[in-house]
């Protein structure tokens, strides 16, 4: 496997993953007048997916990062990906307090992938 899809393959794997977890968690929101069973089984179904995206992403990308970092790193690219989904999908402004709460879980991440002190 080429090197450069060994570092970049589980980031993607990982993005596209929480693409389909935040449909999975929070695209219901939008449906309201649906049975709450029948919205479980659809967010089953869809988070199905997500599974077969992230343990790949994991696997693979144990191989180039440690589990902490690559915990650290899917979570980063949740609140991203959720940034965009509840601006675009939900209507939801960002405020500043959102930002700034992003950014410094952002800055715990950098701190896990900086090693030990």
């Amino acid at each position: 496997m080429p090197q450069t899809w060994t570092a970049i393959g589980p980031v993607a794997l990982l993005l596209a993953s929480n693409v389909f977890m935040t449909f999975a968690w929070y695209g219901q929101l939008k449906v309201e007048h649906r049975p709450l069973w029948l919205i479980v089984l659809i967010g089953w179904g869809i988070a199905f997916f997500e599974y077969c995206l992230a343990v790949p992403a994991n696997r693979l990308g144990r191989a180039v990062y440690a589990p902490a970092e690559l915990k650290a790193m899917q979570e980063v690219i949740t609140l991203v990906v959720f940034a965009i989904f509840s601006a675009t999908w939900l209507g939801e402004k960002l405020t500043a307090n959102h930002l700034v709460g992003f950014v410094l879980i952002g800055l715990g991440a950098v701190v896990v992938f900086k090693g030990p002190f």
